[in-house]
């Protein structure tokens, strides 16, 4: 298994082919979510993939520096559907959170907004609820906010 965070500069064409495509095919044709997938934070964030050892992308997220590197906005947590209930999105995620705070010497706090569904998950981590449950794109969402341990 292979794992790495990059900008999208630094990242291949086959790469962000290859995120787009999982994104698309979880959030957009599995979630049954026509939106626009692709948006301008793409730009700005830091891009986790994990390969397996054959090189295919079987889980992704990203992280979005706000407020001058106070907050880190993890988003996009996508583990690919075969690779579910593997541990794979207990991996992911500490990876998003440790690599925030390892590139971000400022940080106060990570951000989410995450599907209502798999608030657990996130609450396993130590997430705490900061907003009642809304609609975004017609799916259930909530924000959820962890502060950093120093």
């Amino acid at each position: 298994m292979n794992s790495k965070f990059s900008k999208l500069n630094d990242l291949s064409p086959k790469e962000i082919f290859d995120i787009f495509q999982l994104r698309v095919a979880v959030f957009v044709v599995e979630q049954h979510c026509p939106y626009q997938e692709v948006d301008e934070d793409d730009l700005t964030a830091f891009h986790l993939t994990i390969r397996n050892d054959a090189g295919e992308l079987i889980a992704y997220s990203r992280v979005i520096p706000e407020q001058e590197g106070k907050v880190a906005h993890i988003g996009r947590v996508i583990v690919r559907s075969d690779q579910r209930k593997s541990g794979m999105g207990k991996k992911l995620l500490q990876a998003s959170l440790d690599f925030s705070k390892q590139e971000m010497p400022n940080l106060e706090k990570y951000f989410l907004a995450g599907q209502e569904y798999v608030k657990n998950f996130y609450h396993s981590f130590g997430f705490q609820d900061v907003s009642d449950v809304y609609l975004e794109d017609d799916i259930p969402h909530i924000d959820m906010e962890l502060p950093v341990s120093k």
